[in-house]
């Protein structure tokens, strides 16, 4: 692998390592939401909420529009639906597997 695709994938692995950002993608996965929807949903802070959506952002993960005075943001690389599926499925797969 050539090391800028490398570092380009440790960011886009990094900017999705976080609890709060995989429930993000995860209510992102349907469709698009706006913030205050995305903040109710994930029962957190509005100024942590926008942190990790910004975040998500500015690493190509996520995308936004604007609606007058609302945002809504939406899933820009459907790649990372396709990665976190197949962790989320190893994780549950060996949980089960465990009891």
């Amino acid at each position: 692998m050539d090391t800028n695709i490398a570092e380009h994938v440790a960011e886009v692995l990094k900017a999705v390592a976080h609890p709060v950002r995989l429930q993000i993608v995860e209510l992102l996965t349907p469709g698009e939401m706006c913030v205050g929807d995305i903040v109710e949903a994930l029962g957190e802070k509005q100024a942590m909420t926008s942190q990790q959506l910004n975040m998500m952002k500015d690493k190509g993960v996520l995308g936004s529009r604007r609606d007058g005075s609302k945002v809504y943001y939406h899933i820009r690389n459907k790649n990372v639906i396709k990665l976190l599926g197949c962790v989320y499925n190893h994780c549950q797969a060996e949980k089960g597997g465990k009891k």
